[in-house]
């Protein structure tokens, strides 16, 4: 279903800004959509994490060193690309 933001009514597009946490602005539509997620067993999720640990470090072991405010300044700014209210943890 989409849904152009000046079609719904008052309520519905505080229920959207509130999920999205931030406001919903007249030239955007919006679309909803619902699913189930896949069931992914304990082991099964558990073999994922120790891929995806794997895969990281042969990453780390081939990349240039950088300072650790670099790290952080590229982490941050990759998350406020998708999410612009994002604020790092102090």
């Amino acid at each position: 279903m989409i849904r152009n933001a000046t079609d719904l009514s008052p309520t519905e597009k505080a229920a959207l800004e509130t999920l999205l946490g931030r406001r919903v602005q007249d030239s955007e539509a919006v679309s909803v959509r619902t699913f189930e997620p896949a069931h992914v067993s304990p082991q099964h999720r558990q073999e994922l994490v120790e891929r995806l640990k794997e895969y990281f470090a042969e990453v780390d072991a081939t990349r240039n060193p950088v300072a650790a405010s670099a790290e952080e300044d590229a982490i941050t700014e990759a998350m406020r690309s998708v999410r612009p209210t994002y604020r790092p943890h102090q």
